[in-house]
């Protein structure tokens, strides 16, 4: 009878720390939703729509999206270079995406 009790509340348990964990996950997305508001409203050229969809493609996948004016042209440098490895970009796409950011500055 104990291990029934025990085994309940153990699975009990589970169920609502998985349970709070959704509740997180929603509000990070509602966080990356003003940045996405902000860069809607410059317009883009072709080439800086490319940038700006592979930023939210490549960048996305691993971390949520930072507002570009949150750091500036100098401290985008070296974070975009780390990136650029760890999401396998090509120099192509990357300069796609250093040059959306730099439109959104």
């Amino acid at each position: 009878m104990k291990l029934k009790i025990l085994t309940l509340t153990v699975a009990t348990l589970l169920l609502a720390s998985c349970g709070t964990q959704k509740t997180a996950s929603v509000t990070t997305a509602e966080t990356t939703s003003p940045v996405k508001e902000t860069v809607k409203n410059v317009a883009l050229t072709p080439e800086l729509a490319e940038g700006k969809n592979l930023y939210e493609n490549s960048c996305a996948r691993c971390h949520k999206l930072y507002d570009a004016k949150k750091f500036t042209q100098e401290e985008w440098k070296p974070i975009l270079a780390r990136m650029q490895k760890k999401a396998k970009l090509d120099d192509t796409q990357m300069a796609s995406i250093s040059n959306y950011i730099t439109s959104q500055l």
